[in-house]
Order: C-alpha cells, then structure tokens, then sequence
C-alpha cells in the first residue's frame, strides 16, 4: 500500500495599505468591473509568487493609485471570508506623489476618518474589523 501525503490547498496570502494623512485614512471606492464592485475599502491585493509582503504593498499602491509609498510595519494579521490570509502595512505616501486612480480597479480616491469609513454602508467587511480594532486601540498605528 502507497503511503499517500494529504494534498495542502495553496493560501492566497493579499496585502492591504494602510496611509494616513493627519486622522484620515487612505481609501479607494472599487470599480465597476473588479470583484466587489463599488465597495469601499483600503488599497490592496494579492502578493505575487515570491515576492516579500512589503514588495507587494509597494506595488499595489503603485498599480491602483501610481502612488509611490514606503512601507513601515505589518500592524495587523486577518483571514477574510473566502479565505485570503491578508497582511495589514502601514506605509508613508511620498509627498510629492499624485494619486491617479486605475482606470479599471479604482473609481474614486478619498481620504476618510476612521468613523466616516465605518459610517459607510458600502465598506468592505474586514476593514469595518480593522478600524473598529484600531478605535478600540487593540491595533496601533504610529502618529
């Protein structure tokens, strides 16, 4: 008899930006044609086959918003609904960076408190998770 291993599912690993000006947040309204359109919610997506979260966090933003960023610190860890492992990086936006939101990905940029994002009926789920645990002062981020 073959002694046969359990085959593992692969887990899709995303990365979400976390940018603030003063006590807004950084947000993005979805466009039309993406999963989950019209929603809104941090920038973010998947992290591609061997690169480093910190690489994809850099290049998410610069591919939805042409946004050039340093990432500082993974704040947060969460498993959205469908099983994505996401990875939550405060980054600093380059102050002479204009954001240009992807004609495809991005409907609108807006900068957004923490209680006017909860406030929002169409916000994405995990980041509703994300604020209420930064309100709560259970995340931390760097004034």
């Amino acid at each position: 008899m073959a002694d046969t291993q359990p085959v593992e599912t692969p887990v899709k690993r995303g990365v979400v930006a976390v940018a603030r000006r003063g006590a807004c947040f950084l947000a993005i309204r979805r466009g039309e044609l993406v999963a989950a359109p019209g929603r809104l919610c941090f920038p973010g997506g998947h992290i591609e086959p061997g690169e480093a979260e910190h690489e994809a966090v850099v290049r998410e933003c610069r591919e939805e918003l042409a946004a050039l960023v340093q990432p500082r610190e993974c704040v947060w860890r969460s498993v959205t609904s469908w099983g994505t492992s996401l990875a939550w990086w405060t980054v600093e936006v380059s102050g002479d960076s204009e954001l240009v939101p992807h004609p495809v990905e991005v409907a609108e940029i807006l900068w957004l408190s923490a209680e006017e994002m909860i406030r929002e009926p169409t916000l994405l789920e995990g980041n509703r998770t994300f604020l209420e645990a930064v309100l709560s002062g259970d995340v931390r981020l760097e004034e």
